[in-house]
């Protein structure tokens, strides 16, 4: 894998506050190597090793999108689920910013009926096929895509399994991890001091309770997707 230069700043992950951690009370002591220090009562995280894993994250996705992989992005908790959708539509990657349903990956036939049966919804609402139902029919209908849109729209477009899946928040989206480490899928997580630094092919530690420092991590990943793929279409 080609090492790049990514433009990962120190002053502007202080800024966005990606070094805070949790208290002392919540860590995980598999952090400790990632931890810098405590200061009034929280960890303070290692900047220099997050960016260091940051940058090995960003050629990974580098590589992979100019090999024309598929990314799945995941943050369902209120601070995460904007700038989630916001990175898939940049990247043009699928995401799940809603809630993850037990089974989206390893059950994934199941998975790819209901997304049919979304798609076939969604045409026929786009056909005005609902309107012309009766009015409980309708309803019913309605709110059925409505169910569906909340928990598959951010991944309507999938047709397989991802190569590679981002996790923002390991402890929120523990499921989702098993699924991924079941399947043998590379998962990039990024961890605050109360996570387990070791399920994941590549760990960010860095504050996941703060949405400008999951919009900084998400946004270089971003770059580096979007590169690899302009990569992807020169060739």
């Amino acid at each position: 894998m080609t090492r790049r230069y990514w433009n990962i700043n120190l002053e502007e992950m202080v800024k966005a506050g990606v070094h805070f951690g949790h208290g002392p009370r919540k860590w995980n002591p598999k952090m400790a190597p990632y931890i810098f220090a405590k200061r009034k009562g929280i960890h303070i995280i290692n900047l220099a090793i997050t960016a260091r894993c940051l940058s090995e994250a960003c050629d990974l996705v580098f590589d992979a999108a100019s090999r024309g992989k598929q990314f799945l992005i995941v943050g369902t908790k209120n601070k995460a689920a904007d700038s989630v959708a916001r990175a898939a539509i940049k990247a043009r990657c699928h995401c799940v910013n809603k809630k993850w349903v037990g089974g989206t990956l390893t059950n994934w036939s199941a998975t790819e009926t209901r997304l049919q049966k979304f798609r076939d919804l969604r045409m026929e609402q786009k056909t005005g096929r609902l309107n012309r139902l009766q009015k409980r029919d309708a309803a019913v209908m309605k709110r059925q895509l409505s169910r569906l849109q909340t928990y598959l729209g951010g991944i309507k477009y999938m047709t397989r399994l991802p190569d590679i899946v981002i996790i923002v928040d390991q402890h929120e989206e523990y499921m989702a991890l098993r699924e991924c480490i079941t399947l043998r899928i590379p998962t990039i997580c990024l961890i605050d001091t109360n996570c387990d630094p070791d399920l994941a092919v590549i760990s960010i530690p860095a504050n996941d309770d703060a949405i400008s420092s999951i919009r900084l991590i998400l946004n270089k990943l971003v770059f580096a997707i979007c590169e690899g793929r302009s990569n992807y279409i020169r060739k």
